[in-house]
């Protein structure tokens, strides 16, 4: 049983219940009991055609469904709806599907919890843990944002040249770029291979839409996936990026990116994600970490903190300031931020570590690993710790 098709199906095949009508709720059980299916049957006679063959099930399981129901006639409508089994046409719903998990009746958190559920098919603790709340609660979010959206279909999409800047969608764009990029980043962690179809997602995004942000997000994101390679060390180890080795780098993909944030940085109507990958392209653009462009890239979170008010990005400029102005500088940056931020022991130890006081940089280390709950980063800063310990031990008088 192959895991990895079978999530990468369940977005389409969920959006192609929807447009036929089917509620997102009940759309959404059916592909579930779809699967389950999957799981009995495929492994003895898996079929030539998966989607056709998840679509033509999970729309009898929801017929199944619908005939329970009370309202007749509606009950017999669908039945004589259902399409005949065969291959899926090749229209991609999932995009639309994105639009309709972003129904400007949602708020922002609960439209993107909704998108990584449905679309992205992460798991409601995987996304409880990335928003810091209970499982238990994660799940009432998503359950609330299900029955909101059901009933309300699926938007429509004009692609093509005349349809630039024409979009029939209920959903809100930053919402829809905002999960974009959080599946992205979920994807290139590590823990889920979702990267590239986020950057997938976001290319046909950027074809319907003529927008510079979302110019700027697709930039943002081939830039980063560009270091993907250089991340891990073979022992799968995290690897810092002033440690990688950038000759891993895409060079085609780092072409790519700056060349679309370029463009969209030429129309002068700035925002976060462009921002964003202007950090980035700058980090790309130096040939050793030591020739990186430190005082630019200060000049870009300082744009960046004035487009979003957010400490995590005052916290990433405080490390870019102790890069351009040296560390004590930076530690003055981070004193004005609060300490219970995240990763921000593990900033105050880089700093004090480039400072030279050893003594509090491994205490910090010790401290952010403990915080951690990325597994890489954990051992990362662990590693750190023990590394800054041993140097203390040498050095201390017999």
């Amino acid at each position: 049983m192959d895991e990895v098709l079978l999530r990468s199906l369940i977005p389409g095949v969920l959006a192609v219940l929807v447009r036929r009508g089917a509620d997102f709720a009940a759309a959404e059980d059916a592909v579930q009991d779809a699967l389950v299916e999957a799981v009995r049957v495929w492994p003895a006679d898996p079929p030539r055609d998966a989607k056709g063959w998840l679509v033509t099930v999970a729309w009898r399981k929801f017929l199944d469904a619908t005939r329970a129901d009370t309202a007749r006639r509606r009950r017999e409508d669908l039945v004589d709806e259902e399409p005949a089994p065969g291959p899926v046409p090749g229209v991609d719903d999932t995009l639309q599907l994105y639009f309709l998990c972003a129904h400007p009746s949602l708020t922002p958190s609960s439209a993107v919890a909704l998108t990584l559920r449905a679309v992205g098919g992460l798991t409601t603790r995987q996304i409880a843990e990335a928003y810091l709340v209970p499982e238990a609660t994660m799940a009432q979010r998503i359950s609330r944002a299900k029955r909101t959206v059901s009933g309300l279909g699926a938007p429509s999409a004009r692609t093509g040249p005349a349809a630039r800047g024409r979009f029939d969608r209920p959903g809100d764009v930053a919402t829809v770029l905002r999960v974009l990029y959080l599946v992205f980043n979920e994807g290139y962690s590590g823990d889920l291979d979702l990267a590239a179809e986020a950057i997938r997602l976001t290319r046909q995004l950027a074809t319907a839409i003529d927008h510079p942000e979302v110019a700027g997000l697709l930039a943002l994101m081939l830039l980063h996936h560009a270091r993907r390679a250089a991340r891990t060390a073979p022992d799968g180890s995290l690897v810092p990026l002033a440690e990688q080795d950038r000759g891993r780098w895409d060079t085609d993909a780092i072409a790519e990116g700056v060349e679309i944030l370029q463009t969209a940085l030429a129309r002068d109507r700035l925002g976060e994600f462009q921002a964003q990958a202007a950090i980035a392209a700058l980090h790309a653009d130096a040939p050793t970490a030591e020739e990186t462009d430190w005082v630019q890239i200060v000049e870009w979170y300082d744009e960046l903190a004035r487009l979003t008010d957010s400490p995590v990005v005052r916290l990433n400029r405080a490390v870019a300031v102790g890069e351009a102005d040296g560390p004590r500088a930076g530690l003055a940056a981070l004193a004005e931020l609060d300490d219970s931020l995240p990763r921000y022991a593990a900033v105050a130890a880089y700093l004090h570590e480039r400072a030279g006081d050893l003594t509090t940089a491994a205490r910090l280390y010790a401290e952010a690993a403990r915080k951690a709950t990325d597994v890489l980063e954990r051992d990362h800063l662990t590693r750190r710790a023990a590394r800054l310990n041993t140097r203390l031990d040498t050095d201390r008088p017999r």
